[in-house]
């Protein structure tokens, strides 16, 4: 490849970078490279919704992180998966189109990032979704990111809504729409049955452009600057390090883990961080790798009367009939996501948004994370906490550019954290309970089994035995005003105190929105495209 110079290189094509480089090569005028560490998509794995058992586990398609140590999580390390593939982690997530609460924006504005209150962003919401439902004030449907509403017909998940309104817990037609509290269905990145990443959305048309150039299986080990403009990025391919560059921008969009470790090994961050491992600062900016957030998760199991969960399809008669259905286009069980109900909900009445968040997941894991295929008939219920007070880092391991980043969320470090988990098992609990759940129920699965409903210690150790991510980390390039030592980006997602250089993925949310991160992550890529040719139009 002879030409090496592009306007805009965007590192890492997943939720945000497929979006902003399909953006920005709408307009023939600009170049665009778009560069991605892990294959091209197209496994079976990633588009057929029932088979995110195979990819969420350790395999090619993922990065496999792990934690350090979890001093509050009784010394565990967890397993972090993110997606190192073309569409990144929305090749691999759960595929709930969820935004969160319009009051998480609003909050974001009122931390000094203007231009991204809820009304803002809405726009931007719209602009990605090509949803099913009918178009009103919250939905489009002529996006590129296709939506659906639920196929499922399973009892279990009928269950749930009929024990959650034997609670007295409202209902929402909508979790995108007026009101996200209560329980209700989930939106569903699927259409046909096909799993939609955002490089099915964004990047099967944009890339018969002759102006976006996107490299696989090519590893960038760091951005390249002179003084304080950014050139272009270094990038190891096929055994080799090449250098390019970009004229006018480059944009990070390789996620909560990925981004802040590349500008800390491109000498940009935390003075202490860089230098540790043997690197020169060739800029301070100490807000880079700190401020982490995630969803800590725990699951409540039970045991079935009856062999009515997913692992029923185990059986070759009915995983063929299933799979005919998938191939045919038609719903089933191989076209669903695997969580289809949920609620938002407070553990608290007097709170201003839920803080709890349910996912149904219709099969007894044996292990977190489909380590291991269910072995039983079972159910659980999927338990986070929204708005975690704890904070953790990413920082570097070694000066080499293939190690991983040290990955320390510091879960729990928090004693809010704890008290609103143990408060959100509790009602978990309880909804099992109710008649239309309990119908279905043998008895609770360890640890859950020999634990009172009230017994708050044993729900404690219980949480800091067997709780996990839910997969939403972000924070750690916030965005921020000027005046905050903590910001990275600015509001309009360029790095401070540098030039042609900008951050645009989960890792510039300043505060963890109440819901799943993948469409949010869309929205923030949306707006950057925007912010980028409003800027080079002008000029």
């Amino acid at each position: 490849m002879a030409n090496r110079t592009f306007d805009f290189i965007v590192v890492g094509a997943g939720s945000a970078g497929c979006a902003i480089a399909a953006r920005l090569s709408e307009d023939p005028e600009n170049s665009v490279l778009l560069i991605e560490a892990g294959k091209k998509d197209g496994s079976i794995k990633i588009d057929m919704p029932a088979m995110i058992s195979k990819v969420v586990p350790p395999n090619e398609l993922n990065w496999n992180y792990w934690t350090e140590e979890q001093t509050h999580l009784n010394s565990r390390k967890l397993f972090w998966p993110r997606g190192k593939v073309l569409g990144g982690s929305s090749a691999i997530n759960g595929m709930l189109y969820v935004r969160g609460h319009a009051r998480d924006y609003d909050e974001w504005a009122q931390l000094g990032c203007r231009g991204w209150s809820y009304d803002d962003v809405l726009p931007y919401f719209k602009k990605s979704e090509g949803s099913d439902r009918q178009p009103d004030d919250f939905h489009s449907t002529d996006g590129p990111l296709l939506t659906t509403q639920h196929t499922s017909e399973h009892p279990l998940n009928k269950a749930f809504l009929n024990a959650a309104s034997e609670m007295d817990l409202p209902y929402s037609e909508d979790f995108n729409g007026a009101s996200q509290e209560g329980v209700g269905w989930y939106d569903q990145t699927i259409r046909n049955g096909r799993r939609q990443t955002t490089a099915q959305a964004y990047l099967r048309m944009a890339e018969k452009r002759e102006n976006l150039t996107i490299l696989t299986e090519a590893q960038v080990r760091r951005v390249t600057l002179k003084g304080k403009k950014t050139t272009g990025v270094s990038v190891e391919r096929k055994g080799k390090v090449e250098e390019w560059t970009a004229s006018k921008e480059v944009i990070l969009s390789g996620g909560a883990i990925n981004s802040p470790q590349l500008l800390q090994l491109s000498g940009i961050g935390d003075p202490d961080d860089i230098m540790s491992v043997g690197l020169p600062l060739l800029h301070e900016l100490k807000g880079v790798g700190k401020n982490m957030q995630d969803h800590l998760d725990i699951t409540v199991y039970a045991h079935l009367k009856d062999p009515i969960s997913y692992m029923r399809y185990k059986a070759p008669h009915r995983a063929i009939v299933e799979l005919s259905k998938w191939f045919l286009k038609k719903p089933g069980v191989m076209s669903d996501c695997v969580t289809p109900v949920g609620a938002f909900l407070k553990t608290d009445p007097a709170l201003e948004r839920p803080d709890i968040q349910f996912h149904i997941i219709l099969a007894m894991a044996a292990k977190p994370h489909g380590f291991e295929d269910p072995t039983e008939h079972g159910f659980g219920i999927h338990m986070c906490q929204l708005r975690p007070h704890s904070r953790g880092t990413i920082g570097l391991a070694s000066d080499d550019p293939m190690a991983p980043a040290k990955i320390d969320p510091n879960y729990l470090a928090s004693a809010e954290d704890l008290r609103v988990m143990r408060e959100g098992v509790k009602l978990v609990r309880t909804m099992m309970r109710q008649p239309a759940l309990s119908a279905y129920i043998e008895k609770e699965a360890q640890p859950w089994a020999d634990i009172n409903v009230d017994d708050e210690e044993a729900i404690e150790q219980a949480i800091r035995a067997h709780a996990e991510t839910i997969y939403h980390p972000v924070g750690t390039c916030a965005m921020g005003p000027l005046d905050n030592s903590n910001s990275v980006v600015d509001p309009e997602l360029k790095v401070i105190g540098l030039s042609g250089l900008r951050v645009a993925d989960a890792s510039v949310m300043p505060r963890l929105i109440g819901g799943n991160t993948n469409a949010p992550t869309i929205m923030i890529a949306e707006k950057c495209a925007d912010l980028i040719k409003s800027q080079y139009a002008t000029n």
